[in-house]
Parts: structure tokens; C-alpha cells; sequence
């Protein structure tokens, strides 16, 4: 089983991110906000694909069940809190 902290930690030890929020209290579902500027240019999915690639095998061995993630460049993240 695994934190939202722990889930958060990893995320942000393999990406760069201006902000992160991850919520879950089950401790193998979770849903995530990632603002990062190595989203910039690049699809949802390839964005998605990065946020799963910090979390390494723990989406393989099921200690994370599900994951939730949206994603947004720092620009896109500052349009959506304009509103």
C-alpha cells in the first residue's frame, strides 16, 4: 500500500513540476494534478505517459490500482484559475 505523500515524492523525484496536488485515502487509488513546464508541446497522453513513468513498477505490481491524472502546462494550469 502506498501514501498520497508517497505517490507525491515520486512524482515530483522524477519530474519538474511548478505545482502537484495528490489526493486518495485508500492507498491504492489516487487522483492527481500536475502542473509541469515539460508539458508544454507535448499530447495529454505523452504527458500522462510521464507522470506514470515516475512512479516506475508500482503501477505493474498493483500497489497503486488506479491512478487519476490531469495535467497542465503552467500556462494552461494560470488560464483554468482565471476563469
Amino acid at each position: 500500500m502506498m501514501t498520497k505523500e508517497e505517490v507525491t515524492k515520486r512524482i515530483e523525484a522524477g519530474l519538474q513540476c511548478e505545482y502537484i496536488l495528490v489526493t486518495g485515502d485508500d492507498g491504492r487509488h489516487f487522483d492527481a494534478i500536475v502542473v509541469s513546464e515539460a508539458f508544454t508541446g507535448i499530447s495529454k497522453l505523452k504527458q500522462h505517459k510521464l507522470v506514470y513513468a515516475t512512479l516506475g513498477d508500482a503501477m505493474q505490481t498493483d500497489e497503486i490500482h488506479a491512478l487519476a491524472v490531469r495535467t497542465y502546462t503552467p500556462a494552461d494550469w494560470e488560464r483554468v484559475h482565471a476563469l
